[in-house]
């Protein structure tokens, strides 16, 4: 994904875990395909000491029992695992991830007036709830972010270190990445927005069609299902977007575009050369 951030899907935060580190829970007994994510329910039942190949539907290993490699043994198909190809997959992952959690973890700072109303919160150290925070997760949240005043997080979300959550901001199910800022009046959903990404206020990403069908964007040239009733936007590192921009269902922003106050976004933004590199 060069064109929307430099982690490549080895090492994007699933959880605020990079993928590896989620291989590596796995045990030594397993390995992966670096781009799969494997959910336990796959593995559970599977006995590592004798050939085992994970699969999905189009024959590709995903996961193997160590000693033994990916080329023989028993083939299991996967139900829960699948092979990270593109990028809304990435909320695929998350959502998988956190709806694992079972229990809360209060390691930074819950001011007075923080409604926590169901699921469970995973608070690092150094990040802040201020006065106003309504939680409905399964939600982690990194040290250095600061959420609120008085906005609302929901589904099963993941918030990078050092983020901004700010007034009257409702994100839902979404990944923000790195120093990701949504400052205020603003609305993120089913969405991944990359690092020190900048929404101006008032903006909105639209992650429902009207007739309810799965989402479609354009990849590689093609127009491809994403298996998606809600999908938001896909938002490259470094983008800054105008205050009130609208952002069409399944658009993708590419690292460091920019939009105009009150622009619509009805296709897809391409990258901007970075200028180090040009």
């Amino acid at each position: 994904m060069p064109v929307l951030t430099t982690h490549s899907i080895i090492d994007f935060p699933i959880g605020n875990l990079p993928l590896c580190d989620h291989h590596a829970a796995l045990g030594a007994e397993w390995q992966c395909h670096e781009n799969a994510w494997i959910a336990m329910e796959d593995l559970s039942g599977l006995e590592p000491t004798r050939p085992v190949v994970l699969i999905d539907t189009q024959g590709t290993p995903l996961a193997w029992t160590s000693a033994h490699g990916s080329e023989g043994g028993e083939r299991v198909l996967a139900v829960q695992s699948f092979l990270i190809r593109y990028s809304w997959e990435l909320l695929r992952a998350n959502e998988s991830y956190l709806a694992t959690l079972t229990h809360s973890e209060i390691l930074g700072t819950v001011h007075p007036g923080v409604s926590i109303l169901r699921g469970y919160v995973r608070l690092a150290e150094g990040a802040e709830l201020l006065p106003g925070v309504v939680i409905e997760g399964n939600v982690v949240i990194d040290s250095g972010s600061k959420i609120g005043p008085n906005c609302y997080l929901r589904g099963l979300t993941s918030i990078g270190p050092d983020c901004h959550v700010g007034n009257a901001v409702e994100i839902k199910n979404s990944i923000l990445l790195f120093h990701a800022c949504v400052g205020h009046l603003s609305y993120v959903g089913d969405s991944i927005l990359g690092e020190r990404v900048n929404l101006g206020a008032g903006t909105i990403t639209a992650n429902f069609r009207h007739d309810g069908k799965n989402h479609r964007t354009m990849a590689a040239g093609k127009l491809v299902d994403t298996g998606r009733r809600k999908f938001g936007a896909i938002i490259g590192d470094d983008v800054h977007t105008g205050i009130h921009t609208s952002i069409y269902p399944g658009r993708k922003i590419g690292a460091r575009a920019s939009t105009l106050l009150g622009e619509v976004v009805r296709q897809d933004i391409p990258a901007v050369m970075d200028e180090k590199a040009s």
